[in-house]
């Protein structure tokens, strides 16, 4: 029998926390409820969860701060945290609030009041994609993929500098990585991204690749005022601008 999604529901609602526990069960999956921060610790602490979906308000923490934390927590691709995706919950569809989440590590975000119905299949999208690259991306015999000083491993996704000092990657990192290192030197255009990634069309005011590029190129330390290894195409998308090669040991 397969086992359950588990998933950690971080709301300090407790009608909004009990409704979603009570919908989340009715469709297959195993919800826990944490009514704020300090809760949520505890719950992962205690139990392996596959998604935390997470208000943007709480009383002792906010969404934010909270999501940028579980990531600096994540030290190696083997944490437990690493690659726990996070849908964002907040009442606001305002921008600057999809983008702040984005910026912090989170893989998606659903503005409330929302349909019960459309969390759950937002919930299955990312994790769907946290789990599954695009068949493009499956592991082949090229176990590690060497560019510009850094090594990625294919099978741990773990991104080892020429310091030898390992870089924790997101899910969402780690596949927009690839992507780029599968087509070294040449033009991806942000609404192939926004799909191998997201899984969902591109918008006009959405911005969410952009800021995982970002987020990368700060990883790659690649981030100063005109980024060199991953440069920007004026309407058009994004180049890595470096060598790859590919070997199996």
């Amino acid at each position: 029998m397969t086992t359950p999604d588990r998933i950690l529901i971080v709301d300090d609602d407790a009608d909004i926390r009990q409704l979603l526990v009570d919908y989340l069960a009715k469709h297959g999956m195993d919800a826990l409820p944490a009514r704020d921060g300090k809760e949520m610790w505890q719950q992962l602490e205690r139990h392996a969860i596959d998604l935390v979906v997470l208000d943007l308000m709480l009383p002792d923490a906010d969404g934010l701060t909270l999501c940028r934390d579980l990531r600096a927590r994540a030290t190696s691709p083997q944490h437990p945290l690493a690659n726990l995706p996070v849908l964002m919950l907040t009442a606001r569809g305002e921008d600057a609030d999809r983008i702040l989440g984005l910026e912090m590590g989170a893989d998606d975000y659903l503005v409330k009041p929302f349909n019960p119905r459309e969390l759950v299949a937002r919930i299955k999208g990312v994790l769907r994609r946290t789990r599954a690259l695009p068949p493009n991306l499956q592991q082949d015999s090229a176990r590690w993929l060497a560019f510009a000083g850094w090594k990625l491993d294919t099978a741990s996704r773990a991104l080892t500098g020429a310091d030898g000092v390992v870089t924790p990657l997101s899910g969402a990192e780690y596949r927009l990585l690839r992507i780029l290192l599968d087509h070294p030197n040449r033009v991806v255009q942000r609404e192939q991204l926004v799909e191998l990634i997201h899984g969902r069309e591109a918008a006009a005011y959405d911005r969410a690749i952009d800021v995982q590029i970002s987020r990368l190129r700060q990883r790659l330390g690649d981030d100063g005022r005109e980024a060199r290894l991953i440069q920007t195409v004026r309407g058009e998308g994004y180049v890595l601008a470096a060598t790859v090669t590919g070997c199996s040991a």
